[in-house]
């Protein structure tokens, strides 16, 4: 009877192993389908990630492009009445003999540009009697100062300075005492 029972209890132990191999066999698989299938989730999510980022990126370069070609849009439409002005002021240099009146008529249209490049954010920046400063002047040529207290300073502007929005556009053209 001890050798009965030894018998089944091996047979016991035979089909309990049996059975946790047939587990551990369909856990593995179930794993490797989960594993495959987390795979392809994840492909998937990048490949549309990626898509997206495609997209944006085509799309911003388009309004980048879009933007550049109409950038100048705004001072140009500006600058029109201003062309139209200097228009009927050459109609009028014909036309007229009073000297003074063409000539306020031309102060004018110049006040109406300056208007337009300040409100574009240009503006002009003065220099004569300043400290020569490199940073915004560029030395045309150097004389002798005509008094001590020109030394070092702008004594003659040839063309003014401009900035853009605190940027320096055009440096200004000066002559420099020594």
């Amino acid at each position: 009877m001890a050798k009965k029972k030894k018998e089944e209890k091996a047979k016991e132990e035979a089909v309990v192993d049996q059975v946790e191999n047939q587990v551990e066999e369909r856990q593995s698989e179930t794993k490797e389908i989960s594993w495959e299938e987390k795979a392809a989730e994840l492909n998937d999510k990048y490949l549309r990630l990626y898509s997206e980022f495609d997209n944006f990126r085509r799309r911003t370069q388009k309004e980048r492009g879009e933007l550049i070609k109409s950038a100048g849009k705004d001072i140009l439409s500006d600058l029109l009445a201003v062309v139209d002005d200097f228009d009927r002021t050459m109609d009028a240099m014909d036309k007229t003999e009073d000297v003074k009146a063409f000539t306020e008529g031309v102060k004018l249209v110049q006040s109406k540009f300056l208007n337009v490049l300040t409100k574009q954010g240009m503006t002009h920046f003065e220099t004569k009697g300043e400290t020569f400063d490199p940073e915004v002047h560029e030395a045309i040529t150097k004389i002798p100062a005509p008094s001590d207290d020109l030394k070092g300073k702008v004594v003659d502007v040839i063309e003014k300075g401009y900035m853009l929005n605190d940027k320096v556009l055009r440096y200004a053209k000066v002559v420099v005492g020594e």
